[in-house]
């Protein structure tokens, strides 16, 4: 198995993320050396009133998906700390499911900059954009 492939990503994730992150079952579906893409089923637990899914959920996938991203960029999964995380709400996310596509935007020996943007489907509208910076330990 190549650490460049989704089933991989999928482990790391099993195996480096907190388990209330887990329990939102995101699934890699797509990884290469400069970004991924994973989606999220928009179950009951994560709808609030009014019928669409929590800013909590949203916020959650985009920063997964950068950390897989970066994971992607070193070719295996590595650490990395935080340094900003922005997150834009365009509109109320529904439907079936989410989908996160991130991309390292730039990376140094100290950082690696990167972003999200995340799709309600089976409509295909934006919902959110986010972005990250994360040090290299």
């Amino acid at each position: 198995m190549s650490a460049m492939d989704s089933a991989t990503a999928n482990l790391w994730i099993n195996a480096h993320f907190a388990p209330c992150l887990r329990a939102l079952a995101p699934r890699v579906e797509r990884m290469a050396c400069t970004g991924a893409e994973l989606t999220l089923p928009i179950t009951a637990e994560l709808v609030v009133p009014g019928g669409t899914v929590a800013p909590q959920a949203l916020t959650a996938l985009a920063d997964t998906a950068m950390a897989i991203a970066c994971a992607g960029h070193f070719r295996a999964f590595r650490p990395l700390n935080r340094a900003n995380f922005d997150v834009q709400f365009l509109r109320p996310a529904s439907g079936e499911s989410l989908s996160c596509t991130a991309t390292v935007v730039r990376a140094s020996k100290a950082l690696i900059f990167t972003r999200a943007v995340l799709t309600a489907e089976p409509s295909g509208k934006e919902v959110a954009t986010a972005t990250a910076t994360w040090a290299v330990p």
